[in-house]
């Protein structure tokens, strides 16, 4: 049972300021473990929906749950400088041990999280404070530079100026008046001080210092703490849970199911039950309960096979099989090499050109699946696969199971000095569906460092490797498989400046695959579907709603244009009405890998009886061959008239390098 919710709590730093929680404490006498999540993103009305899904069902299980928001956001006070920054996790351990030292906790402290909190529960974790138990690490990175959302394979990602601009659009938004007289004040700094994180992020193009920080692959010791790692396959971070496994040397458990990226009992693709397995982890490490927790196998995987591929959502097709020991000892590498004729079993010699047009990449869907309304998932890739440079195999004799990481290994001369390649690898039906399994790009100047890239000579030979995203897939009798290349795939990797040709020396070609045999499976402990849990019964006033459209313009210019209305609701525990939409708009032409814009918009609006505010940001970013071009906007209003009260530009120019 639940004893009572705290609705704000100040939590005092070193420097004098407070972080804002909300706390839910469960009805048992005495003290008990808590549960903590770290976010920006506003415990009064950003995350109070799901939070009710999530800290109080934890709380009637008996968990202290505490929820706070990070400095500068929602109510707390102080400055936002950036995400996962010295401040921010600081901040954390002094919370951590605040929580710890508090009389309703047995000094246990547990955290979970996804995206964000995913990300600082790790990076909290390799900083090893006293209180810190164990961890839930949901949709997250081992490596900031590698695996997120700014740079893949050294290419820039569009994510990377798309959630700067929705990171602005959060960071602009006011305190709650009810918690903080100062509001106002602290609005107008807010508007004021918000970091151009688009700018901040794209000064740092390789794996420096910079990236590092936060990274926990660059100590995999140091993490002491308990972790399940947990994501989706139709989420983008999809490395971390199996990297985890292979590499920690305190309990660690991986599964991936056919989620977005969402909690597990909130997902669009098959809802899963996320508290059973969140209470197993938490009670054998907080409450010291003998569950068998580190008895589970390392990896739980949900094994995908074909179907029928749609931006929209909808139900996957697939079985759940576990792994006791990861790497497994069942995954063995089987190496098939490039041919003028497909994928081979043998060597071949000669060469294959890839060059593709800029705007290849239209079925990929958007880069982080969950944060749109619908209409975001990859699609059929028929059509992007008649513009790439495809290798098949012959039709499937028997099934075949992928587990892991495919790597690419080639051989390559290019015509230019920078230039990409992304490569995908596709289940294709016998009627010609191509279901995407894996992808990543390679920036070609990155072939021998991430730290170090260097520009390419024109005609002189390289070797590279590209590391696939890790995949589960089972292909079907009379399937077969493809490998897709091209140097382009818009809109989620940024062209490189000029269209390039690149030539594979086929002799020295090669794709690795990790393919799964088992005799015997073991039991997979998949969890059941999702239980009963209590959900925020907020009012709504305006339904949520969304639209997707691609257009062709009469030069030829490829269009997609995204809208989303997230509704407004009134909260039933504290009356604030929130409302907000944003729009996207990305172009490229064709023949022209220059011509690539991006464009988007959020609007916010709260309201409370006479207290009535706005805000709305806009950054859009296009380039040229030598330079990144970023302008923003924000305005901001006040009352029912709308009298503003902020506004403001900013415009930079960015030297391309080697992107």
């Amino acid at each position: 049972m639940l004893a009572k919710v705290i609705e704000n709590e100040w939590i005092q730093m070193p420097d004098g300021r407070s972080l804002a929680a909300r706390i839910w404490l469960p009805a048992s006498e005495g003290p008990a473990p808590a549960v903590f999540e770290y976010l920006p993103y506003r415990k009064r009305d950003g995350t109070a929906g799901r939070d009710e899904t999530t800290h109080r069902v934890f709380a009637e299980a008996g968990y202290a749950c505490v929820r706070v928001d990070i400095a500068g956001t929602g109510e707390s006070e102080g400055q936002f400088d950036d995400e996962y920054s010295e401040q921010e996790l600081s901040d954390g351990e002094t919370v951590l041990a605040w929580i710890a030292a508090q009389e309703w906790c047995d000094g246990n402290v547990g955290m979970i999280g996804i995206s964000w909190g995913g990300f600082n529960g790790l990076q909290l974790a390799y900083r090893r404070p006293p209180a810190l138990k164990a961890v839930i690490s949901m949709g997250s990175t081992v490596d900031r530079y590698a695996d997120d959302c700014h740079f893949m394979g050294g290419c820039l990602l569009v994510a990377n100026v798309d959630w700067a601009t929705q990171l602005c659009a959060y960071l602009t938004r006011p305190a709650d008046p009810q918690l903080r007289e100062d509001w106002r004040k602290d609005w107008i700094r807010r508007l004021e001080t918000v970091p151009f994180s688009a700018l901040d992020w794209m000064s740092h193009p390789t794996r420096d210092d910079f990236w590092k920080h936060g990274s926990v692959c660059e100590e995999w010791s140091r993490i002491e703490a308990p972790v399940l790692a947990i994501t989706g396959w139709a989420d983008p971070y999809v490395n971390a849970p199996p990297a985890l496994a292979a590499n920690l040397q305190v309990p660690c458990k991986a599964m991936i199911g056919p989620w977005e990226h969402s909690y597990p009992h909130l997902s669009r693709l098959d809802p899963a039950d996320f508290h059973s397995e969140a209470f197993r982890w938490l009670d054998r490490w907080l409450k010291g309960d003998r569950n068998g927790a580190e008895n589970l196998p390392a990896y739980r995987i949900y094994m995908q096979e074909h179907f029928n591929p749609t931006k929209a959502y909808g139900p996957r097709v697939g079985r759940w099989v576990a792994e006791q020991s990861w790497p497994s000892a069942h995954v063995n590498d089987r190496v098939l090499f490039l041919g003028s004729d497909g994928l081979k079993d043998n060597a071949t010699v000669g060469t294959i050109a890839v060059s593709s047009p800029a705007h290849i990449g239209q079925t990929g869907g958007y880069y982080c699946p969950g944060m749109r309304i619908d209409n975001d998932l990859a699609e059929d890739q028929a059509a992007d696969d008649a513009l790439s440079t495809c290798f098949d195999t012959a039709p499937l004799t028997e099934p075949m199971e992928l587990l892991g990481r495919p790597k690419l290994k080639f051989a390559f001369s290019v015509d230019r000095p920078v230039a990409q390649i992304v490569a995908r690898l596709c289940d294709v039906s016998p009627e010609g569906v191509s279901q995407r399994i894996t992808f990543r790009p390679l920036n070609l100047t990155h072939f021998a460092s991430h730290e170090s890239p260097q520009a390419l000579v024109p005609g002189q030979d390289y070797e590279a490797e590209i590391d696939l995203n890790e995949c589960a897939h089972r292909l079907r009798t009379g399937h077969f498989l493809r490998l897709a290349l091209s140097t382009s795939y818009w809109p989620l990797v940024w062209p490189a400046p000029e269209n390039a040709l690149v030539t594979l020396h086929l002799e020295n070609s090669t794709l690795h695959l990790p393919i799964r045999t088992v005799t015997e499976e073991i039991p997979p402990l998949n969890p059941g579907p999702p239980r009963e849990y209590p959900k925020l019964q907020a009012q709504q006033l305006r339904p949520a709603s969304n639209t997707s459209k691609r257009d062709v313009l009469e030069d030829g210019t490829i269009v997609l244009d995204t809208f989303d209305n997230f509704g407004q609701k009134i909260n039933p525990h504290h009356g604030m009405t929130v409302g907000s939409d944003v729009r996207m708009h990305c172009s490229i032409h064709p023949d022209d890998p220059a011509s690539a814009r991006y464009l988007s918009g959020w609007h916010f609006t709260f309201k409370r009886d006479q207290w009535h505010v706005a805000i709305e940001t806009e950054q859009s970013m296009s380039c040229d061959s030598k330079y990144f071009y970023l302008h923003r906007k924000v305005r901001a209003t006040e009352g029912l008239d709308e009298i503003e009260v902020f506004a403001r530009e900013w415009s930079e120019t960015i030297p391309r390098a080697l992107l």
